[in-house]
């Protein structure tokens, strides 16, 4: 498996409810790669996410495969100790009487927090590794403590405590500074940064050139279900390609590594 692609999709037709959202959609992604995902509302970036988190599946059609790590079959409960994901819809799943520490507890179970006979089957291991998760975070003090009463950048690191919790080679993060104030996120991608450092394979979906930090060095561009763009950042992050895919006039900069977008002369 070491050898094996991190995702593979061959020719694949995703639908996302009633809404066809690719057709013959080809992307192959190598494990140890650090990809962004960028394009314009509606151009599929969350639902190409969810299928490669196996939460949906593309049409099953002579010739299309999707693999990941090498494999078309995955216990769900398996691939999340080889994907760990952070969302701002998983985020929201959460009740706000969940504490830190059930947070992190519930991604050894695929769960959304601790409820009835699953916090009987918590054991005192997993309730090390959570705490020790939560202090390499930063936020031990907060083991009970409750969603409510943290600030919106606790909890999205109580939401990474949970994607990491397994040691996963690989996150996935869906809009990761959503919600967030300038010092929570920088304070997150400063986290994103060190993990990507460590070796840990990225894949982001953002909105914002400045979410990307520099450790991330591939972007695909999508836009309406089709891969427009799929190169390095600068390849791909041009004023031209963007003011094209968002059909407005976009001008970019880059200061240490970060991307900036900002109005074109015509906008």
């Amino acid at each position: 498996m070491s050898d094996s692609k991190l995702i593979e999709i061959h020719d694949a037709t995703i639908w996302r409810g009633s809404t066809r959202v690719f057709e013959h959609l080809t992307l192959d992604i190598e494990q140890h790669e650090r990809v962004a995902i960028l394009g314009p509302n509606g151009c599929g970036k969350t639902t190409l996410l969810k299928t490669i988190n196996r939460e949906l599946y593309p049409v099953a059609t002579p010739g299309t495969y999707l693999r990941v790590l090498g494999r078309d079959k995955w216990n769900v409960w398996e691939l999340r100790k080889q994907i760990g994901v952070v969302s701002n819809d998983l985020h929201q799943r959460y009740t706000p009487t969940t504490t830190a520490l059930e947070v992190v507890v519930s991604g050894f179970h695929s769960s959304i927090g601790i409820h009835g006979t699953l916090a009987e089957r918590i054991s005192q291991v997993e309730i090390d590794a959570a705490m020790k998760t939560l202090r390499e975070l930063g936020a031990a003090d907060l083991r009970d403590t409750e969603l409510k009463y943290m600030s919106s950048g606790q909890q999205r690191r109580c939401l990474l405590g949970r994607a990491l919790v397994h040691d996963p080679a690989t996150l996935i993060l869906d809009e990761p500074t959503t919600g967030l104030d300038f010092a929570a996120s920088f304070d997150y991608l400063q986290r994103i940064r060190r993990l990507a450092r460590a070796g840990r394979n990225i894949v982001m979906v953002t909105h914002h050139l400045n979410e990307i930090p520099p450790e991330v060095d591939r972007v695909v561009l999508l836009r309406a279900g089709q891969v427009v763009a799929d190169g390095t950042k600068n390849e791909v992050l041009t004023a031209a390609m963007l003011s094209d895919v968002y059909e407005t006039p976009i001008r970019v900069a880059e200061v240490d590594g970060f991307y900036l977008a900002y109005p074109g002369a015509d906008a």
